[in-house]
């Protein structure tokens, strides 16, 4: 579900924006992440032309970001979405209480929720 709100709280890719995939994810982290997740790294280009195999990535990524918040939050659900959402967008889990950040991931946090009701 997590994922999902993601993709769908991602800014629209614009032409050469320096963003990958429907995630949004910067160029610098997909040879480490593809490395990690999908047993060997992929250029930027790679991860782009291969949704399926970015999708995956996303998800081990962020289960792992979420299975830490959860354990800092005392397994609070809402509250590790807030800050796993938080971290996606800044790097940081905190720090995204006003403007821009905020707005993210409250956005993140209702397509979370209203995912989450729909596939129970």
């Amino acid at each position: 579900a997590l994922v999902e709100a993601l993709r769908l709280s991602a800014p629209p890719n614009r032409p050469n924006d320096g963003m990958y995939s429907q995630w949004q994810v910067l160029p610098a982290i997909i040879p480490s992440w593809t490395s990690q997740c999908a047993g060997q790294a992929m250029t930027p280009a790679q991860f782009e032309a291969d949704p399926t195999t970015a999708r995956s990535v996303v998800a081990c990524i962020i289960r792992r970001e979420l299975d830490i918040e959860l354990t800092d939050s005392g397994n609070n659900e809402m509250i590790a979405v807030r800050r796993t959402a938080c971290w996606w967008m800044t790097g940081k889990p905190s720090g995204c209480n006003s403007g821009a950040t905020a707005d993210y991931v409250q956005r993140v946090l209702g397509f979370y929720q209203q995912h989450r009701s729909t596939n129970l």
